[in-house]
């Protein structure tokens, strides 16, 4: 009796222990706001069409979403405020992993679907074909300009002197936290587009050669964190650190090895996803190359048999009807 009694008390802290870490340790509107209605639009674009997003699509966007909201609005917070390699593991979620996900199940068509028609006609077209709006996309998801912000967020934010800012300023720790989520989504969006261009941004080679681009310089500062002797943040410690066995220079070792690790092979991954797209593409003929050719030698097949009716005449079309002998 006693220990089903303890079993069961086992239990039910349990569960509180996990209704807990849904607790957020900082809590936002504006997150609440903005998955609710990304949650809303995506399940009502799927539910109007569902046999143009199959299963496996909506599980990468479902757990990519998940990832993402687990780190900017759980108890993870908390110790990504309080220990350096958990604050790599929280950016490896949302600059890396989350966005990569939500980015091969292709959601831009499912939630525009699940916008009304009229809202879709009277402003989202029309905001999209606004100058200044389609200038700011033309900049912002050129392949140079990608890879150098993709890049350039991660030394910013590891800089020490910002990365001690950032952990004692709320406004500048939510920058920087809404800022890297942000950038995943255009970089993965970018690079995971399984189209030819055009509609697609970039040809498929580009976008090979733009997720190789990105994997040395990751590799550089990941390995320049694990590797160095000195305390790089000491904020952790000033702040008081969440796992106290853990020395912090053995623990800003771990965080750069998940910098340098998980995330060039993220990129690695993503090479290779484009890569299997361009063989696909080009397999189809749907490469502009291709298709080009294709109606070159449709223009010269046509020019033959022209050419053909006009020196043999009608009957040399429909073929002789004599008998050999």
């Amino acid at each position: 009796m006693r220990g089903d009694v303890r079993a069961l008390d086992d239990a039910l802290n349990f569960l509180l222990d996990f209704l807990r870490w849904w607790i957020p340790y900082e809590p936002s509107a504006t997150v609440v706001v903005v998955f609710a209605a990304t949650v809303w639009l995506y399940w009502r674009g799927a539910r109007r069409s569902p046999m143009t997003v199959p299963w496996h699509r909506q599980l990468f966007f479902w757990v990519g979403l998940l990832i993402v909201y687990v780190g900017l609005h759980t108890r993870l917070d908390y110790y990504a405020e309080h220990e350096f390699f958990i604050h790599r593991i929280q950016h490896v979620g949302l600059h890396h992993m989350g966005p990569f996900l939500i980015a091969l199940a292709y959601p831009g068509v499912t939630m525009r679907r699940g916008l009304p028609v009229r809202f879709r006609t009277r402003w989202l077209k029309p905001a999209l074909q606004w100058a200044p709006v389609r200038l700011l996309l033309d900049v912002l998801l050129h392949p140079f300009v990608a890879a150098l912000m993709f890049v350039g967020l991660i030394y910013l934010w590891l800089w020490p002197s910002v990365h001690f800012d950032a952990m004692l300023d709320w406004r500048l720790y939510h920058l920087m936290n809404y800022s890297m989520a942000a950038d995943g989504m255009l970089f993965w969006w970018l690079i995971l587009d399984h189209r030819p261009r055009p509609p697609a941004r970039l040809s498929p080679g580009v976008r090979v050669f733009v997720a190789l681009a990105v994997i040395l310089p990751q590799i550089l500062i990941g390995a320049y964190i694990s590797f160095t002797k000195t305390d790089l943040y000491p904020i952790y410690s000033l702040c008081g650190r969440a796992f106290a066995g853990i020395p912090p220079i053995v623990d800003q070792h771990i965080g750069g090895l998940i910098l340098w690790i998980p995330g060039s092979m993220m990129s690695v991954l993503a090479a290779l996803i484009a890569f299997g797209h361009w063989l696909r593409l080009d397999s189809k003929g749907r490469l502009p190359r291709n298709r080009k050719a294709r109606e070159a030698m449709r223009a010269r097949a046509l020019a033959a048999v022209a050419a053909q009716s006009e020196v043999e005449g009608p009957t040399a079309l429909a073929g002789s009807t004599e008998k050999s002998t």
